[in-house]
């Protein structure tokens, strides 16, 4: 499996030949240019994840992808005339022969009932498992984990606590797209999941990482 990050929490998979982007959000510009994209998978509705003009530029490079995603975005991108088809929690499918699981249902709290919306994770290919903005533990194994960093739902601690619970091999950090300052913020989290035994590779925007 390979996983480019374009920035913030889009990223793109390649497993098997399939291309999947997740969250062709405001707060990341590389999804405009990318081709070959197979699915789209879409955890929440929030700006940072679900961008409208982002996502139109990415159908229009990439006119045969599939957007998948949960109710709550299905619902804006059918004002939109937008295709699209459900995979919420509990539910799975094989996508060009990928498996992908859905995974949770609400958005992490921010403050009492303000942005709270139905946040959908998604496990793929059973190795690689992308939470959205939760902490949710899907009950499994889980080999390769992106880690959300920062935000107004979360502090760190948070963070390095549910990766611990999580124990994947090797996470690397997502959500970070408000950070300024990358080595001294990460350098936290490395240290502290190194001792856990948890690798913890930061990707930067436009890297890729086989694992």
């Amino acid at each position: 499996m390979k996983i480019t990050k374009l920035g913030h929490c889009c990223l793109v998979i390649e497993e098997n030949g399939v291309r999947i982007m997740t969250d062709p959000g405001a707060w990341s510009t590389l999804q405009s240019e990318e081709k070959g994209i197979d699915y789209i998978f879409i955890t929440h509705e929030h700006q940072d994840h679900f961008h409208l003009e982002s996502l139109k530029k990415v159908l229009a490079n990439n006119p045969r992808a599939r957007v998948v995603t949960n109710r709550g975005v299905g619902a804006l991108l059918t004002q939109e005339g937008i295709a699209h088809e459900i995979l919420e929690h509990g539910q799975s499918g094989s996508f060009g022969g990928v498996s992908v699981e859905g995974c949770g249902e609400k958005h992490a709290v921010i403050y009492e009932e303000f942005g709270q919306v139905q946040n959908t994770g998604y496990f793929f290919a059973n190795r690689f498992f992308y939470s959205g903005d939760a902490f949710y533990n899907p009950g499994k194994p889980v080999p390769i984990l992106a880690l959300p960093v920062a935000g107004s739902w979360m502090k760190i601690s948070e963070a390095i606590d549910y990766a611990k619970l999580i124990k994947p091999k090797i996470c690397f950090p997502v959500h970070d797209g408000m950070l300024k300052i990358f080595g001294p913020f990460h350098g936290m989290s490395q240290t502290l999941l190194k001792a856990a035994g948890i690798a913890f590779e930061v990707l930067k925007e436009g890297d890729s990482r086989e694992f």
